[in-house]
């Protein structure tokens, strides 16, 4: 049930969460004779954030502009403070009927503008709605569906979903991996800035070596043609740009499920390229989603089925296998162990395999 309260934010927050400010945080003033778009660009590139960050919290901050926009025009965010944001908020809650994760998100955006752009932390969000919903418990696969709609997906998109159930990772992670991140000889996959900037390492599932060893031979002659094409490096994380401006032509830095065709860049990549510039990206997240969408619904399953589905079954799996959780919590790369603990709640011998009277 969402009700009014009183939301206490922290002095300073910081970047996607709202803990407060390390004292040793770097304080960064934009440029102020700029659009506020461009000061929140400034920042956020500053501070290093993903750019598809950057897209969700300047969407939120716009939005929040728009809520409050009256008819002689638009207000600025300087001449508002905690009563608007709740307002904005509440309406999310009330109005919208977003849920408790895109709430937060929105919040997050504006503690971010206030504070890092603005430079005037928000105080208490006196009157808040909150979306208040119990979590829901993920749905899973059993061994069988998930080789069932595995052996449905069409062939190009089968191996990265191989390997995301295999290795339990999240889409995004499987599809900007690099030639180095996978090491076949010691079945490991690095996963390298993953959600919560905390690399770790995975399995190769044994299964998938002899495939996985194929892709990157296959790849390989992707990436010759395109060095004798003179097509542009693959695009790279800001700091490798930086330091390593050329090692997007390397082959170690090519992607392990590039795209088919290059596309123009929407962002430019350093300094000397142009936005429009064309490359080879990796495949593009939605196609695998609809292929496993397809082949759920062709299998017949009654569950609806995401490739994140495949994640919560790795982590299903592993536990109904007697893996110790804090093992599943360091593949999954969760920080706190009770992320990791709501798959004990839908594994067929949940808690210690207590059996139903009805099975005698």
């Amino acid at each position: 049930m969402n009700r009014p309260v009183a939301i206490p934010l922290p002095e300073q927050p910081i970047g996607p969460t709202t803990a407060p400010r390390r004292a040793d945080r770097p304080k960064f003033q934009p440029d102020r004779t700029k659009k506020l778009r461009e000061q929140v660009h400034e920042v956020m590139r500053f501070f290093h954030y993903a750019h598809r960050s950057e897209l969700a919290y300047w969407h939120w901050i716009e939005r929040f502009l728009r809520f409050h926009r009256r008819e002689d025009g638009w207000q600025r965010p300087q001449e508002m403070g905690e009563v608007e944001v709740a307002q904005f908020l509440s309406h999310l809650a009330g109005e919208r009927g977003v849920s408790a994760s895109t709430q937060n998100q929105a919040l997050n955006a504006l503690v971010f503008l206030y504070t890092e752009v603005l430079d005037r932390p928000l105080g208490r969000l006196e009157g808040l709605e909150r979306v208040s919903r119990p979590a829901r418990l993920p749905t899973v696969l059993t061994k069988a569906e998930v080789g069932e709609v595995l052996a449905g997906v069409a062939g190009e998109y089968r191996l990265p979903l191989q390997l995301q159930y295999g290795a339990g990772l999240r889409l995004l992670e499987v599809l900007r991996l690099r030639v180095r991140d996978v090491d076949v000889a010691r079945r490991q996959v690095l996963v390298r800035d993953p959600k919560g900037y905390h690399d770790r390492v995975t399995m190769l599932p044994e299964a998938l070596v002899e495939e996985m060893a194929g892709q990157l031979k296959r790849v390989r002659g992707l990436w010759q043609e395109d060095r004798r094409a003179g097509v542009a490096g693959v695009r790279l994380p800001e700091a490798v740009v930086r330091k390593y401006p050329k090692a997007g032509v390397e082959w170690p830095w090519f992607w392990v499920f590039p795209a088919a065709k290059l596309s123009a860049d929407t962002q430019a990549q350093g300094p000397k390229e142009p936005v429009g510039t064309r490359r080879r990206h990796h495949v593009v997240e939605d196609n695998l989603q609809r292929a496993i969408r397809a082949s759920a619904q062709r299998s017949g399953l009654g569950k609806r089925v995401t490739t994140h589905t495949l994640r919560h079954s790795f982590a299903t799996h592993l536990l109904e296998n007697g893996a110790d959780i804090r093992t599943v919590q360091e593949l999954l790369g969760h920080k706190d162990v009770a992320t990791t603990q709501i798959y004990t709640h839908v594994m067929q011998k949940p808690g210690i395999g207590v059996r139903s009277p009805l099975d005698g």
